[in-house]
């Protein structure tokens, strides 16, 4: 019986009033080995978290009873289980606004569902590495051990500055997630800093030509434009 409760499959919960894109998730997430729980409003899917669980939550902003945001602020008193919003505003404020309230991902509709599954994929292996304690990040290349504070790459010590390790300590903590401008400002430079974006722009580039990352073509630190910093997992 424990070797079924530990090969049981992740569960998805779907909260999302539109029936044709329940369905379509509903039969994507299952073909890629998902559990899907579904919900069509946002009391039905507090309801169902708290009665049946999940390892992650897909969660449309746009929901006729409970907005969006005021389910994710419910959800986050009593859950931290991953949440990836669903938006059909593509603005920036409106992203920054859901991830800086606990959301851990944002896809904007129309979306392929390729981008979504890799998303999940994503937001599982780091909530695996997060309830197993890890505090280690190692590609094959890049190496950050969060405990002793060191960082190499391809074998050779990297030093960095105090504020590059907490930038780049942050990212790994978060590794496949969007952290947002004012997150890291608040944690790297204090939260009388929130406002002062270009020091992130700064801080990034150095940090980036120390690991030798491109960033037009990222191999460790990806940017969203306006939004936030994105560690690539491995």
């Amino acid at each position: 019986m424990s070797n079924d409760a530990a090969s049981a499959p992740p569960r998805i919960l779907v909260i999302d009033d539109e029936p044709q894109l329940r369905r379509l998730l509903d039969i994507s997430l299952r073909a890629q080995g998902y559990d899907v729980v579904s919900a069509e409003n946002g009391r039905e899917g507090l309801e169902r978290l708290a009665r049946h669980g999940a390892d992650l939550v897909v969660l449309d902003i746009g929901l006729p009873d409970l907005d969006g945001h005021h389910v994710l602020a419910r959800l986050r008193e009593w859950s931290q289980v991953p949440v990836i919003m669903l938006t059909v505003r593509a603005g920036e404020a409106e992203k920054v606004a859901a991830l800086d309230a606990g959301a851990n991902d944002y896809v904007t509709k129309p979306f392929g569902t390729q981008e979504l599954m890799a998303r999940v994929r994503v937001l599982l292996r780091q909530k695996a590495q997060t309830t197993t304690g890890d505090t280690l990040h190692d590609d094959g290349r890049l190496r950050v051990d969060l405990d002793k504070r060191e960082v190499t790459l391809d074998g050779q010590a990297v030093v960095l500055t105090r504020k590059e390790y907490a930038l780049l300590a942050l990212l790994v903590r978060h590794a496949g997630r969007v952290v947002t401008l004012p997150q890291i400002l608040r944690e790297v430079w204090g939260a009388t800093h929130v406002e002062d974006t270009h020091y992130v722009r700064i801080l990034v580039a150095k940090l980036r030509q120390k690991l030798g990352d491109d960033a037009a073509m990222p191999t460790y630190i990806a940017t969203e434009p306006g939004v936030g910093l994105r560690l690539l997992a491995p």
